[in-house]
């Protein structure tokens, strides 16, 4: 692309971006690719498939993990394509919640604001706090070192720190590393599953891959824990809207971060299918790998196949694509987090909301991001149980916060404006199918997963929604005349006449 055509899209963002009320205050140095490998290095299928790969293990076995990735994937799609026809239409770091601002009023804005901040402050934590267990993993192969919770912990904290300054270098950076990231998980995943096919001498039977039930979660209803087990694919495919939280900073946002969103998810869909199913041939052992002494059964299912020095290689592999996957949530979230502020919806908005002017970069949202998620995996410490609902507290905010902007714009009908990126007559059956299967999600993941339901094993995703929401409507009594998306001529007329329908003006 020449300097002329890259200069006209970004006087063409710039003003797009004035239209919809907001004075360009992000540097636009992201280009289409960085966009989409920004939502593809957030999926990060070496980071949500390999770190609760464990918990596939059980909930469901090899069946449940290959079958629910496939069909997960595909309604997961229906969802990114119909989030993207939005996204187009209305390109803002705010993405979910000015969506929702617009189409539906104030509140439902406020409310999907805050289910998508719980979500990705969620996933920083889920992600990160997945590459300090790698860490350990690693460091038990190579030195002997016992990755015991408070030790663990010391190395999330660490690279918590490490993502917050490669942040605050600017968009540009990020973009680069994303960038890399994109051949690192492809060339990641080809390494991976050509050497589990090549190696080991023993491979489990297709029959074992793509047939095998495994329940060891208490449950006595094997459809239960199937459902249960889609959470491995839910959890993994979360975080594409990191390219709408991106769009302010990227040239031709209208229709590259349409285009990233549904990239990101059919290539991932692609590359996790293949990867779970190399790791699920070669398991020697399958009880011997679920009590793996690393604490991380893809890394017993590298060291049974490959040995020592080939498991610890490969391992680097995963805890650098984790890194990458890490950094880049954390981008999203802070974006999320000066979008928010910048509308008045957080305590100390005005704080959050500044730029620096060296970098252009949310300084302040960046640290409050990285110590939000501190806090949120801090129960860690004490239960093992723990990081399973912060990957649930994950789920649970930032499902229903992708479904409600479709479902807004399926009831705004002709009132809402397509972008130059939209499905056309494919826009309502495809926006109908996400709605639906978010809402079967969000219940689903609500639901206990283990039995029997004690402290230890309850399933806090449902106590986190209570909580995030109870705080919102209370936060919303006290902010409600600070906060508000700014209305202009051509397109305040949207979210005034869904106000009126609501009754809210």
């Amino acid at each position: 692309m020449s300097r002329t055509t890259l200069g006209a899209q970004q006087q063409d963002e710039e003003q797009r971006l004035r239209e919809l009320g907001y004075r360009p205050v992000l540097a636009r140095r992201m280009g289409g690719f960085g966009n989409f490998a920004i939502s593809f290095s957030v999926i990060s299928i070496l980071s949500g498939c390999m770190t609760l790969y464990g918990f596939g293990m059980g909930a469901g076995g090899p069946a449940v993990m290959l079958w629910g990735w496939a069909g997960v994937g595909l309604f997961v799609l229906c969802v990114g394509l119909a989030l993207a026809e939005v996204t187009s239409a209305y390109p803002t770091s705010g993405a979910l919640y000015y969506m929702a601002d617009r189409l539906g009023g104030r509140r439902w804005g406020w409310y999907t604001g805050w289910l998508n901040l719980l979500g990705l402050l969620g996933a920083i934590a889920g992600i990160d706090y997945g590459a300090a267990l790698f860490t350990g993993a690693f460091l038990n192969l190579r030195f002997g070192f016992e990755p015991t919770p408070e030790k663990t912990m010391l190395i999330f904290v660490v690279i918590l720190l490490l993502h917050a300054v490669l942040n605050l270098f600017g968009v540009r950076l990020v973009s680069v590393l994303n960038s890399i990231s994109v051949w690192w998980h492809l060339a990641g995943v080809a390494l991976i599953v050509g050497a589990l096919a090549v190696v080991p001498e023993h491979h489990q039977s297709p029959s074992f891959v793509f047939t095998e039930f495994v329940n060891d979660t208490g449950w006595d209803n094997p459809l239960y824990v199937a459902a249960i087990g889609l959470l491995l694919a839910q959890y993994t495919f979360s975080g594409y809207d990191a390219s709408a939280h991106l769009s302010e900073e990227t040239a031709g946002a209208s229709v590259a971060a349409a285009r990233g969103i549904v990239r990101a998810i059919w290539a991932s869909w692609i590359a996790g299918f293949v990867l779970l199913a190399g790791l699920t041939f070669a398991i020697q052992d399958y009880d011997a790998t679920r009590a793996s002494e690393t604490g991380v059964p893809p890394a017993q299912i590298l060291l049974d196949g490959l040995g020592t020095n080939g498991a610890s290689a490969l391992l680097l592999v995963v805890i650098v694509a984790q890194l990458f996957c890490g950094n880049a949530e954390v981008a999203a979230a802070s974006r999320m987090v000066f979008a928010f502020s910048r509308d008045g919806a957080l305590p100390g908005s005005r704080l959050w909301r500044k730029v620096s002017v060296r970098t252009q970069t949310p300084v302040a949202a960046v640290w409050l991001s990285v110590a939000v998620a501190a806090v949120l995996a801090l129960p860690s410490l004490y239960s093992a149980t723990a990081y399973g609902a912060v990957t649930a507290i994950n789920v649970i905010g930032i499902t229903p916060a992708y479904a409600i902007p479709i479902l807004l714009r399926l009831r705004a009908g002709d009132r809402f404006t397509p972008g130059p990126w939209n499905l056309g007559r494919w826009s309502r059956p495809i926006g109908w199918t996400a709605v639906v299967w978010v809402a079967c999600v969000t219940v689903l993941f609500c639901l206990p997963q283990s039995s029997p339901v004690t402290v230890d094993t309850m399933n806090y995703a449902s106590v986190a929604l209570a909580v995030v929401l109870v705080l919102a409507t209370v936060w919303w009594f006290v902010a409600r005349r600070s906060y508000g998306t700014p209305k202009t001529a051509a397109y305040g007329s949207d979210r005034d006449q869904a106000e009126l329908a609501e009754g809210i003006v």
